[in-house]
């Protein structure tokens, strides 16, 4: 009976993904050297998976979860308000949670891949649950002028978060096809751009040049790699720093090292990793090289700590990147989520996942 309700529940979440995504216009585009026959691809063409190995994977996700992928105690998170974000010195970050960061760039703030909700999920009564709350509310958040986003999934593009953003956002820069798809919910069009791979905008005396990734998109059954995906690279005169929102491990990371490197601070994906899905997701290992591709100074771990993504225990790539970066004598950043980071002198900050009650 359990079993058959899980398998209800989850074919009403398709259903309901599916309908999301028709209730909007699919626009093409014919002059991105990234799109071909109604779809954007990959550099390298994705591995086919299987019939048989990706039935015997949802099985595993839906009836099969290994113990450890959600903490059993609270995770530390530092509260943050107006005054703080104010008080702290330009060029300062703070990790507001998964992939969302909160930038002070200029005397300005920038977000990036805002999630905000409980659940990144289609609907919030089912779907991956937050290990802790944002340290900061979108109320509470100082003018936004800029949101910049990889990709369309829901745990890096929150309908519920863009929508209470939009009236205090200035710019919301995406790759090529989610910049519609925000039109769509409402979003003044006047305010979104969008780019194809290495393309550049100047903002607020910014520079942001969309880059590669490997990965793909979607947010339900009709609208499968409809939408680009990418990294973002970040200039602030001679201070660089790179965001590689979600993506599998490929050369690439050599030529955007090489265009715009070094970095200053690299912030690249390191969690919801399997090896069944590499192709979109990197293990710790290829997160590290990536970094060292890119030619990086501090690398700062994200795509961890805030939901359950993967069958990896939760406290896993944390531990698993900073014994690799240490082997290799690369600096790494930890910070605590809501913690500040000076992103031109970066401290390593605790390992403050070993305090949380497994």
């Amino acid at each position: 009976m359990k079993r058959l309700l899980l398998v209800l529940l989850f074919g009403t979440l398709a259903v309901t993904a599916y309908t999301f995504c028709k209730s909007w216009s699919l626009p093409d585009f014919p002059d991105s050297p990234q799109y071909s026959d109604g779809k954007f691809r990959n550099a390298l063409p994705k591995p086919a998976m299987g019939l048989r190995a990706g039935a015997e994977l949802w099985w595993t996700f839906l009836f099969n979860r290994p113990k450890g992928t959600v903490p059993t105690a609270p995770i530390p998170v530092q509260a943050l308000d107006r005054a703080a974000l104010d008080a702290a010195p330009d060029r300062s970050l703070f990790r507001l949670g998964h992939s969302t960061l909160l930038l002070k760039l200029r005397g300005q703030y920038w977000l990036t891949d805002p999630v905000f909700s409980e659940r990144a999920s289609p609907v919030q009564w089912m779907g991956p649950a937050r290990f802790h709350a944002p340290p900061i509310s979108i109320e509470d958040l100082p003018p936004i002028a800029g949101v910049i986003l990889s990709h369309n999934h829901y745990d890096h593009l929150d309908h519920a978060a863009v929508m209470q953003l939009a009236g205090k956002t200035a710019r919301f820069i995406a790759p090529l096809g989610v910049g519609d798809q925000l039109i769509a919910w409402g979003v003044d069009a006047a305010k979104v751009e969008q780019l194809d791979w290495w393309q550049s905008t100047e903002a607020n005396g910014l520079r942001l040049t969309a880059t590669p990734g490997q990965h793909f998109s979607g947010r339900g059954l009709g609208d499968s790699d409809r939408s680009l995906w990418a990294s973002w690279v970040i200039q602030d005169d001679d201070f660089r720093i790179f965001f590689s929102g979600d993506t599998g491990y490929f050369d690439g990371f050599k030529a955007i090292g090489g265009k715009y490197g070094p970095f200053d601070l690299t912030m690249i994906e390191t969690g919801a990793y399997d090896k069944r899905w590499a192709f979109v997701h990197m293990q710790p290992e290829q997160t590290l090289q990536a970094h060292l591709d890119l030619r990086g100074k501090w690398l700062l771990p994200i795509h961890n700590g805030t939901f359950d993504l993967a069958l990896h225990e939760w406290q896993q790539p944390f531990e698993r990147i900073t014994a690799l970066a240490a082997a290799r004598n690369v600096a790494v950043a930890t910070p605590i989520m809501g913690e500040a980071l000076d992103m031109q002198a970066p401290h390593a900050g605790s390992r403050w996942w070993e305090q949380v009650q497994r």
